[in-house]
């Protein structure tokens, strides 16, 4: 058994936007997610669900890819791993290229990244937007 305590400590999202945490393989086998995204520094502070998906990319269900991503600043690689539906690759290849450009240290997360990711991660525009707007808000409480 998994432990996902980790994962699941986060605030309280408002409902009608999510998350897909540890719902991301129902979704997609569903095909009501069309990629998953993964993400943790080296070495990783909870268990990866690699197991629950690898049957799934065996079988030709799902696509992986893994990277190891290295910042200047960070002292510890960061590691994400993809998982898309074989007919949405191309996502895996445009979210990697949002996360290889920050993540590298290239530039910095922009609203828009934000919006791209969470389409390409199949929320629709107006969960995007809600969440986007939730962001900003806790981000003014918590500076006051």
């Amino acid at each position: 058994m998994r432990d996902n305590s980790a994962m699941d400590e986060r605030p309280d999202i408002p409902e009608g936007i999510g998350p897909h945490e540890l719902r991301e393989l129902e979704l997609m086998l569903a095909g009501e997610k069309p990629l998953a995204m993964f993400s943790d520094v080296v070495p990783s502070s909870f268990e990866w669900p690699e197991a629950d998906f690898e049957p799934h990319v065996q079988a030709g269900t799902f696509i992986k890819r893994e990277e190891i991503l290295r910042h200047p600043d960070m002292l510890f690689p960061m590691r994400l791993v993809y998982y898309a539906l074989p007919q949405e690759a191309w996502r895996i290849e445009k979210l990697h290229a949002i996360n290889a450009e920050i993540h590298a240290g290239r530039r910095k997360s922009t609203n828009q990244d934000e919006f791209e990711t969470g389409r390409l991660l199949g929320y629709s525009d107006e969960q995007v937007r809600v969440f986007l707007h939730w962001i900003r808000r806790q981000a003014k409480q918590g500076g006051t």
